[in-house]
């Protein structure tokens, strides 16, 4: 086991020191650090309007998230083994060749990815807060309590999702049962007034105040779910062939009118044949947007004339960027090498794509302005919500080209992204609290993402991803 775990750890080294070099790499966990720092250093300007317990909240939710998104990685069950771990994470394959079982790497295969996630953001945030507690008047050893918490959280989000994913391949109908049986208990327990965010989220409660209580239930949560699904992990599926009529031409066909027809119809079957389905990009895309929600109405408590609808569409717009990611996910250039077929017309092909998809969180935005009250201002929040999105997904394109997910991992272009876009959002976000109207103004950002755009086309046409 701790040879499997010290190969695998290797083994993300070398594909992303390959992609952008040691040092860019390196270099990653130190750009968080560094806006974790920048970050705390603000905690006293606003501790008036967001006491430190909200701030700790709102950290404490971003990490599960995180814990939720890397778990997702087993809805994409034969694709994410076959694909990814065919062409990269040649150790996955182990059990194909050598006497080691599936549940083994399983084992270690999420063992690696707590250490290695830990090591990339919860460590660096918690160093970052750490250094800035003497310039804000905290004792430093918030900071390891910080990380502590932190990495609780982070752990219970991947383990539970984790859990829910092993469900699902055993059984849709399994894991479905279990989502309807949760969520009739946790409905029930919050009619009866059972369930507090302290409860709710256990390390949490032991950040506000460290006992054996809340950590033992943290860690029932994290041991439990894990355990079940290393001791049930399947990833070998019954073999069965898969027939499909001829969809794709027929499919071009209608979409003759958009362009680049031929290229969306085959994202949208890619999308909807692979394991999971279209689900996967739904369950992506909704449970942070849900938990984003979920903040907002904790924050309309502590800053008075913030208006929740804006403030959601302009984060709705940064979220729905990641769809962009889910499009590039198993698509390379390399296949399409072969045909006279230049890497604009790919990316062009991903954007239309793009604007498809892009009705759904137009969808969510409308159904949270009508169920919110907020119709009064979703003329703003529209603009907004179209101006983010379409920005963030330039600066995604000009920074990533068509691999996004590999690279936003190097450290000078992560610094990068989150300097091109933190700015306008702040701004957007600080002004929509002054006038929700001021949030038409967000609809100058069009002009550097058209810029952007053409620029990002250019830029990418003779870059080429390096092998592993």
């Amino acid at each position: 086991m701790p040879d499997l775990f010290l190969a695998m750890m290797k083994e993300e080294w070398r594909i992303h020191s390959t992609i952008f070099g040691s040092l860019g790499f390196a270099l990653f966990p130190a750009v968080v650090a560094f806006f974790a720092f920048l970050g705390s250093l603000t905690l006293p300007l606003f501790r008036d309007a967001l006491p430190y317990a909200a701030v700790a909240l709102l950290a404490q939710i971003l990490f599960l998230l995180m814990g939720v998104m890397v778990g997702s990685f087993g809805l994409m069950g034969r694709e994410f083994m076959n694909r990814r771990f065919g062409q990269a994470s040649l150790v996955a394959y182990a059990s194909r060749s050598l006497p080691v079982s599936e549940r083994r790497i399983f084992a270690a295969f999420l063992v690696k990815d707590t250490v290695y996630y830990i090591l990339l953001y919860v460590l660096p945030f918690a160093v970052g807060f750490a250094a800035a507690t003497p310039f804000i008047s905290l004792d430093p050893a918030w900071g390891l309590l910080a990380f502590v918490s932190l990495t609780l959280a982070f752990l219970m989000g991947l383990s539970i999702v984790c859990f829910l994913s092993t469900l699902y391949a055993h059984s849709v109908r399994l894991l479905a049962g279990t989502v309807v049986v949760l969520g009739m208990l946790a409905l029930a327990a919050l009619h009866l007034g059972a369930i507090t965010v302290s409860t709710a989220l256990p390390p949490y409660a032991f950040f506000l105040d460290p006992g054996p209580g809340p950590l033992a239930l943290a860690l029932l949560l994290i041991l439990v779910p894990s355990a079940v699904s290393v001791l049930f992990v399947t990833v070998e599926y019954p073999d069965r062939t898969k027939r499909f009529n001829n969809s794709l031409d027929p499919l071009a066909e209608r979409l003759r009118a958009l362009g680049s027809a031929h290229f969306i119809a085959k994202d949208a079957l890619d999308l909807l044949r692979s394991e999971g389905g279209a689900g996967k990009v739904i369950f992506s895309f909704l449970l942070p947007i849900g938990l984003i929600w979920v903040c907002l109405q904790v924050l309309i408590r502590f800053i008075p004339g913030i208006d929740p609808l804006v403030v959601f569409a302009v984060l709705l717009g940064v979220i729905s960027a990641t769809i962009y990611n889910w499009l590039t996910e198993f698509d390379s250039f390399s296949s399409y090498t072969f045909l006279p077929v230049a890497v604009s017309e790919v990316i062009d092909s991903k954007l239309k794509s793009y604007g498809l998809l892009g009705l759904l969180p137009v969808a969510v935005l409308v159904l949270a302005a009508t169920t919110s009250g907020g119709a009064g201002t979703f003329l703003p929040a529209l603009a907004a919500f179209l101006s983010v999105s379409a920005y963030t997904l330039a600066v995604t394109v000009y920074l990533t080209g068509l691999h996004p997910n590999v690279m936003l991992y190097s450290a000078g272009v992560f610094l990068r992204y989150l300097l091109a876009i933190s700015p306008a959002l702040l701004l957007l976000i600080f002004a929509s609290i002054l006038d929700p109207a001021y949030a038409f103004g967000s609809l100058l950002l069009i002009v550097p993402a058209a810029l952007l755009l053409s620029r990002g086309r250019t830029k990418w046409q003779a870059w080429e991803m390096p092998g592993y």
